[in-house]
């Protein structure tokens, strides 16, 4: 798509940004995929942007698989919201903690005490890292020196989950073991806009996580409850071909996404 064309596509957006809302994922997103998820950045011209835009318009949120409190602190801007760990967080632009949704509350220990009885010797043997996302623990084989091996210990880890009654979900390189609980981006979107008078929404997003979000507008859209979802794919190596087949705008990567940034600027 020409910079014209997806100039006009967000034109409904600039026309009335008191009545719009900003969505966006992080990682590979606003900030480039790293080795390991502590190592990520969100690069200085693109959070001055965020910055810009956060104050033009009317909702702007971060809606991302990290804990909210780490995203902010990421990000570093505190006018904007953060919905953390799918969507099982939410963090007000202005606030000073997350709030977690009660229906998940009770499975977090649970969860943690998965996590701890499988980080085991073997497991950081083939370097499979462990994250902490709050309600959900996360096993990383990015950059490992055998990956095959490594993603067959992954492997393990999620038969085991799913026999605990629990849920996995795949990522790119990430196993995420979360409570049998619903929940997902797509909903977390639903519910956090539903008391906000807006009228047309973007979100921006490059992995499977983001597919509940573009579907989720796209039934807000369907429901009345939108006049306008505009759903834009960031295309890369490893992203999954439904991300750029179902968006109605496709950008190159973090560096496609801070040029659509500008535009809304």
């Amino acid at each position: 798509m020409t910079s014209a064309l997806r100039s006009e596509a967000l034109a409904p957006l600039r026309d009335d940004p008191a009545h719009a809302a900003i969505l966006f994922d992080l990682d590979g997103t606003l900030a480039p995929i790293a080795a390991q998820p502590s190592e990520a950045r969100v690069p200085e011209p693109t959070r001055h942007l965020l910055v810009e835009i956060a104050k033009r318009y009317a909702v702007v949120a971060c809606v991302t698989g990290r804990r909210a409190s780490e995203a902010r602190a990421m990000i570093a801007i505190g006018t904007i919201t953060y919905l953390g760990s799918h969507g099982a967080e939410l963090l007000r632009a202005g606030w000073t903690e997350a709030v977690l949704d009660p229906t998940i509350a009770d499975w977090v220990r649970r969860i943690h005490e998965f996590g701890r009885a499988h980080d085991s010797s073997e497991l950081r043997r083939v370097r499979v890292r462990l994250e902490d996302k709050g309600a959900i623990v996360a096993f990383h084989w990015r950059g490992t020196p055998d990956e095959e091996a490594a993603r067959a210990a992954v492997d393990a880890i999620a038969a085991d989950a799913e026999a605990a009654g629990l849920r996995t979900h795949w990522g790119r390189k990430v196993l995420e073991v979360r409570p049998p609980v619903q929940f997902d981006k797509g909903a977390a979107i639903a519910s956090f806009l539903r008391d906000t008078d807006i009228h047309v929404a973007l979100y921006v997003g490059d992995d499977v996580t983001d597919l509940d979000a573009f579907r989720s507008l796209a039934e807000l859209v369907e429901e009345g409850k939108l006049s306008r979802a505009i759903r834009v794919g960031v295309r890369s190596d490893e992203g999954p071909g439904e991300i750029t087949a179902e968006a109605d705008v496709v950008v190159e990567g973090t560096r496609g996404v801070r040029e659509l940034l500008e535009m809304l600027v």
